[in-house]
């Protein structure tokens, strides 16, 4: 019987519009720069709301006046500075207008009807334009301070920055590929991608209220894509949805890297190409949760990693649980790569914890809950792939070490994709949403994934998403090509 990485996410609030990638400069042509992120030197310095900064003085209908309205005004007050010279800049003088009405509401308090939908329960913030609305509403009561306290206070800037997003593309209409048709999957990246513009404005020190690093408080940023991102099996087509983490990430990057006229030209035609996720297959219908690391399935991942990195000629390692330790030599937890030895060592207690699913709202590792199985998998094969590298004489203790693993570790997951999903039987078989686990366990700050055999990682999280990203869609061959 085959083996599924299904992956379990529920939106903490899916975001609403009622509506190449560069990651650092070339070191090497087509290589990644490991010390910045986007073309900014990765920092470590504060994130959040700037201190001394009077409130922005904005009307907002139905405020309790509390920190999380504060926080909500003074994102769209920065907003308004940013688009207030980026849209005429862009767009042959197009002015921006400000949005007609802001709305904040408590989603377990007493109900509104906003945009034709009541806010009981409705966990959410959104965009309302059109039919005379030009809105953006916010629930302060749950979803801002879930965003707030499960990652950091930046990225509630962020949600309200995907939001200005739609307004951006509803005052721009054609300008920014937008008509009646437009799927949902287009506006969603396009205000992922808008959101990424202003995000760059913040961490280059512009904006009047935010700060933000571009170390752990980008990182911060990156992980609210896949608390927010759509759930497996959503298909990008269906009406509603916004794409996997592994995809609003990217159209973030692009917004980070580059202006907002290439936010505006992503259309149908783009995303359907480049869209990772794939259909849902019977076999996934048929797995409920996350798998464990039994014995045979281990086996099955043993099998997968052969299989993949057979052509290398390396002699590969064996995978053995002994508790991620090594005779000779420092090892690295939950996983190690044992050079004398020739084992990939693993603790498979602690790589379970990590399979478990996630909370619900789809964040990780909050009261037990984990990040999901494939988050697991991908440690054990990051420290295989080392076995594979060290064949090739690459050195093993550096941080192109660390972006060739998150490399080949990706080269290794997109040969799990099966041409026919429903031929998966005794091999494993990526589900849709498993990209989303990785991205998600690449952020994490002990990762693996990205790590060099010291478990050394690399700084920035947008650097070690886009090599995982690369070896993906580009396979082995880029891996060594670009991080020698």
């Amino acid at each position: 019987m085959g083996l599924t990485l299904a992956a379990v996410a529920v939106m903490v609030g899916q975001l609403g519009g009622c509506g190449q990638t560069v990651a650092g400069n070339p070191t090497v042509e087509g290589g990644i720069d490991t010390t910045d992120a986007g073309g900014l030197e990765v920092t470590d310095g504060p994130t959040g709301a700037r201190e001394g900064v009077p409130d922005a003085d904005l009307e907002v209908e139905n405020s309790d006046g509390g920190e999380m309205d504060r926080l909500a005004l003074n994102a769209v007050a920065d907003l308004y500075d940013y688009w207030d010279e980026q849209l005429p800049k862009h767009f042959d003088g197009e002015k921006f207008t400000h949005i007609e009405r802001l709305v904040s509401y408590d989603s377990e308090g007493e109900p509104l009807t906003l945009c034709g939908t009541t806010t009981k329960d409705f966990q959410n913030a959104f965009y309302c334009g059109g039919g005379g609305e030009d809105m953006i509403a916010w629930d302060r009561g749950v979803l801002l301070p879930a965003l707030a306290d499960t990652f950091d206070p930046i990225s509630v800037v962020g949600v309200l920055a995907h939001e200005m997003g739609h307004a951006v593309q509803f005052r721009l209409g054609e300008k920014s590929n937008m008509s009646q048709s437009t799927p949902t999957i287009v506006r969603e990246q396009q205000a992922d991608c808008y959101m990424g513009n202003f995000m760059r404005y913040v961490a280059e020190d512009k904006a009047k209220h935010f700060q933000l690093n571009t170390g752990e408080g980008l990182n911060q940023i990156l992980a609210t894509l896949f608390s927010i991102r759509d759930p497996a099996g959503y298909d990008h087509m269906t009406e509603g949805a916004h794409g996997l983490a592994f995809d609003r990430v990217y159209a973030f990057q692009e917004g980070f890297t580059k202006d907002p006229k290439r936010c505006a030209e992503m259309d149908s035609e783009e995303i359907d190409g480049r869209i990772a996720e794939a259909e849902r297959s019977e076999k996934d219908e048929q797995v409920d949760g996350n798998v464990d690391l039994t014995e045979k399935n281990l086996g099955l991942l043993q099998d997968s990693l052969d299989e993949a990195f057979k052509e290398n000629g390396a002699e590969q390692p064996e995978i053995t649980d002994n508790g991620s330790k090594c005779s000779q030599g420092e090892a690295t937890s939950p996983a190690t790569y044992c050079a004398e030895e020739n084992i990939v060592g693993i603790d498979v207690e602690k790589l379970q914890q990590i399979a478990k699913a996630p909370a619900e709202g789809g964040q990780p590792n909050v009261d037990g809950a984990g990040i999901g199985d494939f988050a697991a998998f991908a440690e054990i094969a990051s420290r295989y792939t080392l076995a594979i590298q060290k064949q090739v004489g690459a050195d093993l203790a550096n941080e192109n070490a660390g972006l060739r693993t998150a490399c080949l570790t990706g080269a290794w997951a997109k040969t799990t994709v099966d041409e026919d999903q429903n031929e998966v039987d005794g091999k494993l078989h990526i589900a849709v949403g498993d990209l989303d686990e990785a991205v998600a366990e690449l952020l994490q700050d002990d990762s693996l994934i990205a790590a060099d055999v010291n478990g050394k990682q690399v700084k920035s999280g947008f650097a070690r998403v886009e090599a995982f990203r690369r070896g993906y869609f580009d396979g082995s061959g880029t891996c060594t090509e670009q991080f020698s």
